[in-house]
This record gives structure tokens, sequence and C-alpha cells, in this order.
């Protein structure tokens, strides 16, 4: 199916009257924005022809081929398909109840020639050619006889739309069967079988009459025969000797040509045979082959070995204690040696602070006592300062008072007056007041100082003894915790025995990287060198292949320069053989041209002898001598023909009956159907497994097994992966692979029925990298280029689009979408 012309009005985002003209677009693509409208011009082509489109979910979505506020849509799509050109149209419309159905469905086969231009000219649809189905649920029957697929089948392998660009490649092997079986037209079988019995009862009937004729026909029997020619043998004898010796002549000729073309055929055996030489360095490729082997089984054994010791060291390692509880043990022993020498230091320190609190509360006692005693002194020359006033005083009264005299303090007479000091005494008390005042004050200094001495050293010794309790309690906790632990030095043994487990565990871990690599370095070493070896084993199967009409020996497929050798002294040997033959292939060449010139010479004298000329052909000459008596027998013969006539057509009504009963009966099991379907995937499979290595730079190949797709990576040492296994961009290009495959072989092995004309790609280009998105246009592009199918894609990838001839932008704005063609 291939298409021409596609015309919507109301469709989707299509609103407007929208034509896209695909006459010469061999090779286009739908380009726009995302959401543009690009994916519903494929829509278009499926609604039309089947009136389902993959995105709504079969035909209960038919609501969403109006566009919004639209009561009808239109699309119209002129195909061609088998050389014939189609046109298919559907209408939908809204209903007052909003209900949206099928108005009109038709498909019409174009008169041939028609020009698609005409359908802009306002055709009525009776112009548009002969009706094939007028209703929609003749659509259905029309569109498969006419496309040749049902609506999976087309959608899986001409218009492959978003979402379902995977579905030939993840189908079930049953589904894909029977989309092979309509893409092949292998229904044709079942109708030659029908054919082939219905003949069979035909001939059989023929041969039934035939066997009425034979019955009535007599007198033709071989007696009647030997009269006749009895009265012709005198006749026949001339006939009769030319007949025995021109056989002789022919058998001669015959030998002689014979025995020539057997010395020519001898010595071309000899130049093939001769020619058989081993190519260069054969055996070395050999020995490339077992050392590349060797030394990858050595890469291999290396990984095994290091890998078991790296699993060794991991176990070791695992159970070599925890080493974080190791390092909580050893911190703690550490903390208890370190809250140890603490808690002495401590200790000493209570004891250095209670010795110099007892000296500091005995030095404030002792200053106490001194500030007492300074005290008292104080109040003593306070006490003498006192006197020494009142002594000043009463001198100052004596120097006025004489004896009897009355005393002017006690008004008694002074009997005596006593003598006037020198010195005044309060002068004296004075500076004793003062210095006493001066030592009480220093004492009471002194006091304060040493009281604050002692209350400072009380608080330092109440702070140790807190922490002499805080540390003597935790040392007692740790004690608790260590109890029945090892000691630290073989904690510290454990520890570094896991440095030890550790680094020999980096250095084996860091070995198995390395013997991976060299093991992986040596497969693709062997892989080289078995390639070399299989072009050897080509080659020389390529030779063998020549020298096959020879019959060669047998040869050791296990070494190649073993097999060269055996072949090449075979071929010298054979030669030698042809060469002893060749002087007695000669000599028979002379031999046969004797005898044959011997039997002409003896039939020159057989014509002689019945005066009859020779002639240049003496079997024509022969048989002039005896029409004449033969003519008596001729009506006899005649009779006798007809008769074998019949046998030869009852013979032949016989063989047709045969052929046709088993025909039939070979056609109708299935195995026949089921050898071909599996030929077929072979060539598919064969034909995406190029294109997919191709795609993927040579790492993945597609096979199948019992009808399930398996991808073989190259890359992973052809490990064999299901197809559902796959990620998006893998998945991509093994459905493109399958798509092209199936595009490209379907003409070589489709019998009739579907032909894929064109197929349009709307998937996943986006995922692509740079050179993977390169080979697939190329790959496009040299289908496009055979000239044989329409190749279209759906893109808003811009490198992939500038690569395309034709491009069909689509383009959406407030109210409807439009396609305008750009390139050529």
């Amino acid at each position: 199916m291939r298409p021409m012309r596609l015309d919507m009005a109301g469709f989707t985002v299509f609103r407007d009257e929208t034509t896209v003209d695909f006459t010469d677009a061999d090779f286009f693509a739908l380009i726009g924005p995302t959401g543009s409208g690009k994916s519903t011009v494929l829509d278009a082509i499926c609604f039309a022809l089947y009136g389902m489109v993959p995105r709504w979910g079969g035909a209960r979505g038919l609501a969403n081929a109006l566009a919004p506020s639209a009561t009808e849509a239109r699309v119209r799509l002129v195909f061609e398909s088998g050389g014939a050109r189609y046109v298919a149209t559907r209408v939908v419309r809204r209903d007052g109840r909003g209900n949206v159905k099928t108005a009109n469905a038709g498909l019409q086969l174009m008169p041939a020639g028609f020009d698609v231009t005409k359908l802009d000219t306002g055709l009525s649809p009776d112009d548009l050619g002969e009706v094939v189905a007028g209703t929609p649920a003749e659509m259905e029957q029309a569109v498969l006889e006419a496309v040749g697929l049902p609506y999976e089948q087309f959608t899986s392998c001409v218009v492959l739309p978003q979402g379902q660009f995977a579905d030939f490649l993840h189908a079930k092997p049953a589904t894909r069967q029977q989309i092979l079986v309509n893409l092949l037209g292998l229904g044709v079988y079942e109708d030659v079988q029908k054919k082939a019995t219905a003949r069979a009862a035909q001939a059989e009937a023929r041969l039934e009459a035939v066997d009425q004729v034979l019955a009535g026909l007599t007198g033709v029997d071989d007696e009647a025969l030997a009269e006749v020619d009895a009265r012709v043998d005198r006749m026949a004898e001339l006939a009769a000797a030319v007949a025995e010796a021109v056989p002789e002549l022919a058998a001669a000729r015959v030998t002689a040509r014979e025995a020539a073309a057997a010395l020519t055929a001898l010595d071309d055996e000899l130049t093939v045979l001769t020619g058989v030489r081993a190519p260069g360095g054969v055996t070395a490729v050999a020995r490339a082959v077992t050392a590349a082997r060797a030394e990858a089984e050595s890469a291999v054994t290396g990984v095994s070995l290091a890998e078991e010791r790296e699993e060794k060291l991991r176990g070791e390692l695992a159970g070599a204690g925890d080493e974080s509880a190791l390092r909580l043990l050893l911190r703690a022993y550490d903390d208890r040696d370190r809250l140890s020498d603490e808690a002495d230091t401590v200790r000493a320190a209570v004891r250095t602070a209670n010795d110099e609190h007892a000296a500091a509360v005995a030095a404030l006692a002792a200053a106490r006592g001194v500030a007492e005693r300074a005290e008292a002194e104080l109040e003593a020359a306070f006490r003498a300062h006192e006197e020494a006033k009142a002594t000043d005083l009463a001198v100052s009264l004596r120097v006025h008072l004489h004896a009897g005299a009355a005393c002017p303090v006690c008004e008694q007479p002074v009997a005596e007056v006593p003598a006037v000091p020198a010195d005044s005494a309060v002068a004296a008390a004075t500076a004793a007041g003062k210095a006493a005042r001066a030592a009480t004050k220093a004492a009471q200094a002194t006091v304060q100082q040493r009281d604050a001495a002692a209350r400072e050293l009380e608080r330092l010794l109440v702070q140790a003894r807190a922490r002499q309790e805080q540390l003597e309690a935790r040392l007692a906790e740790l004690d608790g915790q260590l109890s029945g632990e090892a000691e630290p030095a073989a904690l510290r043994r454990e520890l570094a025995e896991h440095a030890r487990l550790r680094r020999a565990l980096e250095e084996a871990a860091t070995a198995v990287r390395a013997g991976r690599e060299t093991a992986r370095q040596a497969r693709a070493g062997v892989d080289a060198a078995e390639e070399r070896l299989r072009a050897a084993w080509r080659a020389f199967d390529s030779a063998r292949d020549g020298l096959a009409r020879f019959g060669p020996p047998a040869t050791d497929r296990d070494d190649v320069a073993a097999a060269w050798a055996t072949l090449t002294d075979w071929a010298t040997s054979e030669a030698d053989r042809r060469r002893a033959d060749r002087a007695g292939r000669a000599a028979a060449v002379a031999a046969a041209e004797s005898v044959a010139d011997g039997v002409q010479r003896a039939i020159a004298a057989i014509f002689a002898a019945a005066d009859v000329p020779v002639g240049d052909d003496p079997v024509h000459a022969a048989t002039v001598a005896v029409e004449r008596a033969e003519a008596d027998r001729r009506r006899l013969h005649e009779r006798r023909e007809q008769a074998g006539a019949l046998r030869e057509q009852r013979a032949g009504h016989e063989r047709e009956a045969q052929v046709a009963r088993a025909l039939a009966g070979h056609l109708r099991a299935n195995n026949f159907e089921r050898w071909l379907l599996a030929e077929a995937l072979d060539l598919l499979v064969d034909g995406a497994s190029g294109i997919l290595r191709e795609l993927s730079s040579g790492q993945y190949e597609l096979v199948h097994d019992k009808g399930e797709f398996v991808v073989v990576d190259h890359h992973d040492a052809g490990l064999r992966r299901g197809v559902r296994t796959l990620s998006g961009g893998e998945t991509f290009q093994a459905s493109l692979a399958l798509a092209l495959a199936l595009s490209e072989q379907l003409a070589g092995m489709s019998t009739t029925a579907a032909s894929l004309e064109s197929i349009v790609l709307d998937e996943g280009f986006g995922t692509l990298d740079a050179a993977t998105l390169d080979t697939v246009a190329a790959t496009l592009e040299n289908l496009a280029a055979r000239g044989d199918r329409m190749v279209g894609v759906v893109t808003h990838v811009p490198a992939l689009a500038e690569r395309i001839p034709v491009r069909f932008e689509v383009r959406k704005d407030a109210r409807s979408a439009r396609v305008e063609r750009t390139g050529r």
C-alpha cells in the first residue's frame, strides 16, 4: 500500500480542509513542534482505511475523530496497492444527542490513469470509479483484499505509530506467524489444495470416458499388425539394414565425440588439480589460535584465582571481628589509662590541697592571734594615752601648786608637790598608740589575706575531691566494661590484622580488575585469531568446493594446515593419475574415429548393393524407399495410433489424477506452510540482524529460537538476551531493523497478497545518539534510493529532517493545524 493523497476536514486538530499530496514523495518527513499534529496525519491514513486509530484504543474512540466543537469529520485517502489505485472515504458526524457515529464509509477502485489532481475540481463520488465497498461493514473485507493486511498487521508493518513500533518484535509467535501468512500470501496454498482436489475428480471422470472408448475399439492387436508386416518385410530389408547401421554410425561418432570430450575434460581436470596451493601462513594461523586460547584460559584461570583470593580475604575480614568494637575497646583502655593517671594526679592534688588548706587554716589562726594581740596592745596604748593625757593635765596643774595649798581638783591641802617631769608622757603614748594601730591594721590585713587564701584552697579542695569522685566512678565503669576483655596489645594486634586484611583485599580487588581486563583482551585476541582461522577455513572450503566433482577426501576439521596438506597431496596424486591416463584417452580418440570411418563405408556398401542412392541422409533415403511398401498397412497403423493416443490420454489422465490427489494430500497438511514460514522467518531475521549490526556498530545481532526473538550482545561475550530485556533505545534499534528488513525482504518472499510498498515510522528518533541517528538516516536513505517503496518518518529531530528531501511541515494555530510542503 502506497498513499498518494490525503484530504482531511474537521478531523481532530485539522479543523479546516487540509490536503497532503504524497504523489512524488518517495522519501519524506513529517516535521513540526510537539503537539502540532504530525502523528495525526498517520492517524488519518489508518482511520480512512480501517476506521480505527491506535492511539484511540480501537473503535470506541470514534469521538476523537471530531475537531473540538465540530459536528462532522471527513477523511479521504487515495492509495495504490498491487498496481491498482483506490480511494477510501470515511465521514463521522455528531447527532443531536451528542453521539458520534460513522455516517459514510466506502472504497472505490479508480480508473487506470486517473489524475488525482482532478479531486480539487469537485468531482462527485460517482466519478471516482467502481464501488468496491459502500458501507462500514463492507469496508473491512474490501480493505483487507485491497491492502492485503488487517488493521493490527498494517500498524505493525506499514504505518508504525507511536507506542506500537515494537509490536512485531514483541508479538507472540502465533501472532507473528499469522502476520507472515498474510504478508506472504501463503493462503494461496489452501486454494491450490482445493483446486487440486477438484482437478483430480475431473481427471478421474475423463479417465472413465477414455476406458469406455477403448473398449469399443477392436482389430488393432499385434497379430493383425504381424500379418501386414509380413507383406512388406522384403521392402523393409534395406531400411532394416540402414536402421541397423545408422545407430552404429551414430554410436561410433558419439564414442569419438565422447572420447575427445573425455580427453578435454581430463586436461581441464589437470588444470584445476595442479592449481591447488595452500595459502601462506596457514600453520601460523592455527598456532596463533592455540596460543590465544591458551592465553585466554590462563587469563580466566588468573581471574578465578584472584576472585577466590578476594572472596577468601572478604571471609577472613568478616571473620576477624568487628573493627569498630575493637577500636572502642582500645579507646576504653586508653581512657582508663589516661583517667587512672589523671586520678593519681588528682589524688596527689587533693593531698596537697589538704596540706595546704590545713597550713592556711593554721596560718589564719596564727594571724588571728597576732591580730588579737595587736588589738590588745592598741587598747593598752589607748589607755596609756588617756593616762598620759591625765598625767600631763596633772603636771600642768602642778606648776601652780605648792605644798600646803589646796588642790584645785580635790580641794585637799597638798602636803608635798610632786616633781614636774622633763618630758610629756602624751607624746610617748601617742607614738606607742600609732605603732599599735599600724600593727593592728597589718595583723587584720594578714588575717583577711590568709582567710581568702584558706577559702580559695578550700574551694580548690572541694573541686579536686569532686573530680576525684568523677574519675573514680568513670574508672570503675571502665573496669566493669573491660572486665574479661582482651588486653590492649592483643586488641592492637587484631586491629593490625584488620588493616593488613583490608590492604590485602584492596590488592586482591585490583588484581581481579586487572585480571578481568587481561581476560577481556585475551578473549579479543582469541576472537581475532579465530576469525583469521575461519578465514583460512573459508579459503580451504572454497578450494575444496572447487574440487567437489572429483570427490576430495575427508579432512580433519581441527587442523587447517593438515587439511590443506591432505588436500594438496590428494590433488597432486589425482593429477599424477590423470597424467598417466592421458595417453590411453588420446589413443581411444584415434580408435573411435577409425571405427566411425569404417561404419560410414559399410553403410555406403549397403546402399550400393540395393542400388539405391545414399544421399546425404541415409535414414531419409531408406525411409523414402519403404514408404510405398507401407501404404497397405497405413490404415491399420492409423487405427493403432488412435488406440495408442487413447492409451496415452488414459495414462495422462491417470497421471494427472494421481498428481492432483498427491498435491492435495501434501497441501492438506500443515508441514508445507510451516516450512515456508520457517524459511521466511529465517530470511527476515537474517536481514534484520544485518541491519541491527549496522545500527548498533556491531554490538547486537538478532536471532530467533522457536519463533521467539533473541538479541546476541557481542560486547558481553555473546550473551543472549530476550528482546523484552532491551532498553528503550535498544528496542527502537531492534524494531527498526525488523521493520526495514520486513520491508526489504517481502518482495522476494511473498507469493501474492500484501506488498509493503511503503513504510512510515513514528517513533523514538529523539532517543538516539548522533552516531546511531546517522546510521539510521543512512539506512533509510538507502531503502528509499532503491525506488521500490515509499519511506516516511515523523520526527522533530532537525539533524534527521535535514537529510530527507521532501518535508511536510505541520503547524498549528488557535483554530486549526495545516500542512505545508518544503524541500523538493
